[in-house]
């Protein structure tokens, strides 16, 4: 792989940036006014800033916030231009993803997080997510042409990474059982959408009990975004290990080891996080869900890689860790 030059994945990056962070301030102008309160959301984030309610917007509030809001996202667009240039072939559609979905929100929230924001849901969530997740394809997009990639930039470049590809499958596979499940719960209780609701109320909007769960179709739309998401990154991890497997099978035991220090992670995380949906949603039916993910990802995996059956079934490697 030929390594770009650092001044260059630094000129690109800060270029891209500005251009991801020029598409999340459109999205929210155009947002605010027609809301009918033009530049609402940069006053709001500002007085977050400030540790303090803005009575008024005034320019000079809205510039400082921009300039903020710009160089944070060089920053960013330069960290995402040296991951791509880390890449004989940056699967550009993932990295994007990654960019609006995940390293977009966890800076904003956990911005919000350490100023001691009185509520994590001071700009609506869908407006986040779908700012984000525009602001990656601009940024991934500009990388893509900036660095004069051959490639097509469409789904179909993902043929050119199978294990992204057969992992994002597996991910979805993962998600909808998960999702199927407790539709099914929620609906034999009577009431449908009510652990999407609060799941994304807990760890998204941090509501600390029954009582603050929103049911809307925003929230759980949202919510089901980021669990698809998370999914599909488990989906790409499983995929991998299992094919590493298929090399070396005495590293079979490992990986199911893996497996099940993620079930457990995922149980802790809620546990910690937001202990009283486990209370709402219930133990059983959270592992049980997991549960079914896990074998449902595990026979995907198993149906397409012939060669894996093979070497476990016929070769009876010897088991290690």
């Amino acid at each position: 792989m030929m390594r770009r030059p650092a001044q260059a994945v630094i000129v690109h990056g800060v270029i891209g940036g500005l251009l991801a962070g020029l598409v999340v301030a459109l999205w929210f102008l155009v947002a605010d006014t027609l809301a009918g309160h033009p530049f609402r959301t940069p006053a709001l984030l500002a007085g977050v800033l400030l540790n303090h309610e803005i009575p008024q917007v005034t320019a000079r509030l809205v510039v400082v916030y921009t300039v903020l809001h710009f160089g944070v996202f060089a920053v960013l667009g330069v960290g995402m231009s040296w991951l791509s240039a880390s890449f004989a072939a940056p699967p550009r559609l993932l990295l994007s993803l990654v960019f609006g979905v995940l390293l977009q929100e966890v800076t904003f929230y956990v911005g919000l997080l350490l100023l001691h924001a009185p509520r994590l849901g001071v700009i609506a969530w869908p407006h986040v997510v779908g700012a984000n997740i525009a602001a990656g394809l601009v940024l991934m997009g500009y990388l893509h042409y900036a660095e004069r990639d051959p490639r097509p930039l469409r789904i179909a470049a993902l043929r050119d990474h199978p294990v992204l590809a057969r992992g994002a499958v597996n991910g979805l596979i993962g998600a909808a059982v998960v999702a199927v499940w407790f539709f099914l719960v929620d609906l034999a209780n009577g009431s449908p959408f009510r652990t999407p609701a609060a799941l994304g109320s807990a760890l998204l909007l941090g509501a600390s009990g029954p009582g603050e769960i929103i049911a809307t179709f925003g929230l759980v739309a949202v919510y089901t975004l980021v669990h698809v998401a998370a999914f599909v990154v488990a989906g790409i991890v499983f995929v991998a290990l299992a094919e590493q497997v298929e090399r070396v099978p005495a590293m079979a035991l490992l990986v199911l080891l893996t497996v099940i220090l993620l079930e457990g992670l995922v149980l802790a995380t809620i546990g910690v996080g937001a202990q009283w949906v486990l209370g709402t949603v219930g133990w059983l039916s959270v592992a049980v869900a997991n549960a079914l993910a896990v074998v449902a990802m595990g026979w995907q995996v198993w149906r397409t890689h012939p060669t894996l059956q093979r070497r476990l079934l016929h070769e009876h490697p010897q088991l290690r860790v």
